[in-house]
């Protein structure tokens, strides 16, 4: 996956823990729009529209999107939230209690 591939598949994976497959289109550009697509006519992920009905209220004004992630959206966000983790912790900047 390249490295836009990957921070939309967080982005959406992170939408669909924490605010129940409701997604703010007002973080995604064409091209997040476009790979989205591509990965539901994949089956990698399944994403629609939100009635109109249900995004009128300023709480709910950007949220017109939903998403649902594949076993394989699932296993992949894992895999990259772990190695984002391991590449920010080779990063550190400070020393655990037990390093001194």
């Amino acid at each position: 996956m390249t490295k836009d591939e990957k921070n939309l598949l967080l982005y959406l994976e992170t939408r669909a823990v924490d605010h129940g497959g409701r997604v703010d289109v007002t973080h995604m550009n064409q091209h997040d729009f476009d790979l989205s697509k591509k990965w539901n006519d994949e089956k990698f992920i399944s994403f629609g529209r939100v009635y109109s009905k249900d995004c009128k209220s300023g709480l709910t004004l950007g949220l017109t999107r939903w998403v649902e992630l594949s076993e394989a959206a699932w296993k992949a966000a894992h895999d990259e939230r772990r190695a984002r983790a391991a590449r920010m912790w080779a990063k550190r900047t400070w020393l655990k209690t037990e390093e001194k």
